[in-house]
């Protein structure tokens, strides 16, 4: 199918799975039977997914958003994925970039990896292949290893996504698991509001503007009031200090 070189932007919602690896994920691919394939994938594993099928708005979208990793296309209309690359580089954006590439030839890895990627898939690859390779890119960027992380009686497992309080398993929706999962990775430290809504839901998402508060009251029962503090006029901040 060829590229579409208008300006598009689409985005995605996507069932409230029960599990998964709490990620936001901006995927830059033009290929729309491709990107539709991902998009199935990455949203069963729990994902929130926003889509650009050209450079131009995955390069917006890199600028502004709040993402845990890029999965970018070389083969972009309108800006090439080379030069979303370099622009968001050059512009101090930090995600991990996987990139995605039908060129096998050595010279456009080399310059994929010269211009700042961290990892590179060659068309065909296997969808799972691509999980993987996510998530040990965003291990890798956060500094996770493969312990669980705590907070008091709540853990955290950063592999599997999955949390347990006081050494039980606890049940969460992938919305609910985003938000926590965030929270744990900054605990004892405030969660700015609108980054933690960033974090949460996918770009242009059509939610009440009360929903993360709404989240928020739900994890408050699941794991008590006293372990997420509100910091009025600022966000939350997971803490065992109460605890």
């Amino acid at each position: 199918m060829p590229p579409d070189h208008h300006h598009r932007l689409l985005t995605y919602g996507h069932k409230n799975r029960e599990s998964g690896r709490a990620m936001k994920v901006l995927l830059a691919e033009d290929d729309e039977q491709l990107a539709r394939k991902l998009l199935r994938v990455l949203h069963g594993h729990g994902f929130a997914v926003d889509h650009a099928g050209n450079g131009e708005d995955a390069l917006h979208l890199a600028c502004t958003g709040v993402y845990d990793v890029i999965v970018l296309d070389l083969g972009l209309p309108v800006i090439d994925g080379l030069a979303v690359l370099q622009g968001l580089r050059g512009r101090g954006v930090d995600f991990p970039v996987l990139i995605l590439t039908a060129r096998d030839a050595w010279a456009d890895k080399s310059a994929g990896f010269k211009a700042g990627a961290d990892d590179y898939l060659t068309k065909p690859f296997l969808p799972d292949e691509l999980v993987l390779r996510m998530r040990a890119l965003v291990r890798r960027a956060q500094g996770l290893k493969a312990e669980t992380l705590r907070c008091g009686p709540l853990g955290y497992d950063p592999i599997t996504g999955g949390f347990e309080l006081n050494s039980a398993p606890l049940r969460l929706t992938a919305f609910e698991t985003r938000i926590l999962a965030r929270l744990m990775l900054f605990r004892e430290h405030v969660v700015e509001r609108e980054k933690l809504f960033d974090a949460t839901y996918e770009f242009q998402a059509d939610v009440p503007q009360n929903s993360l508060e709404v989240l928020v009251g739900r994890l408050w029962r699941k794991i008590g009031h006293h372990m997420i503090e509100t910091v009025r006029g600022h966000g939350y901040r997971l803490t065992a200090q109460n605890a």
